[in-house]
């Protein structure tokens, strides 16, 4: 996404794909993701994120052509590594794409993607995507071999897996998991790249990871959908948002 943004200003990218879940569950028109796309905006998010599946099970096409040409913010399109969603990517040039591992079983993304082990798979997508202007993105684990495999395929960011830290139970695993969250913004920004973070992220967990100065952007949606259930998408945005920069000033990042 952009980085005009004052220096201090850790952006927020939010995920509207579950509004289209809900969408989808009974089929028609509504709740939109346009309009929880315009709500967004206005609640302080930086971005819109949305994951075009394979199976299409909440965002579809469809909505990418929708968002595309009407809403002001960045859309970061999460994708497969695959020539479907390659040629999708091609032709409608979202700000940004994300690669990400994708498993039809799976209920979301379960882990980062390999990096390093299909180096091969991703550099011609990564260099074709770039040759379009796209902003190129890996959602990849907290780990040095991963980051140093991103920063061979040319990416400028990452975004960094935060689901094992977002489930961890104990004081211990927390305190490890965010560890290894700090040591990898570290060694991503010392690699060149922007560092972004991302999964599981809610009210009580955000404050550690967002006051990380390392980091330029957390993506977050899940969380946001279900509690806009119960108190509205705008003011369940405006709260996180008010997290977020309450870390940053806290944390003097």
């Amino acid at each position: 996404m952009t980085t005009h943004l004052r220096p201090n200003h850790l952006r927020l990218g939010v995920n509207i794909d579950h509004v289209a879940t809900i969408r989808n569950a009974r089929g028609g028109l509504h709740p939109c993701p346009l309009r929880a796309a315009d709500v967004a905006a206005a609640a302080g998010a930086d971005g819109i994120t949305i994951h075009l599946r394979e199976d299409r099970r909440h965002i579809t096409d469809a909505d990418l052509i929708r968002l595309s040409g009407a809403i002001s913010l960045p859309i970061n399109l999460e994708m497969a590594a695959t020539d479907e969603m390659l040629a999708i990517a091609l032709a409608h040039k979202p700000h940004a794409a994300c690669i990400v591992p994708e498993r039809r079983a799976e209920r979301t993304t379960e882990g980062g993607l390999d990096a390093a082990g299909q180096h091969n798979t991703l550099q011609p997508i990564v260099a074709r995507l770039q040759d379009a202007g796209i902003r190129v993105s890996l959602f990849i684990a907290p780990d040095a071999r991963q980051l140093e495999a991103a920063a061979r395929l040319g990416v400028p960011v990452v975004e960094l897996h935060t689901g094992p830290y977002a489930h961890a139970e104990t004081p211990d695993e927390i305190e490890r998991e965010l560890a290894r969250l700090t040591r990898a913004a570290e060694t991503g920004v010392a690699l060149g790249l922007e560092m972004h973070a991302g999964h599981g992220l809610t009210y009580d967990n955000v404050l550690p990871v967002a006051a990380l100065p390392q980091l330029a952007e957390l993506n977050i949606g899940h969380f946001l959908i279900g509690e806009a259930v119960f108190v509205g998408l705008d003011a369940a945005i405006r709260r996180m948002r008010g997290l977020m920069d309450e870390a940053r000033q806290d944390s003097g990042a």
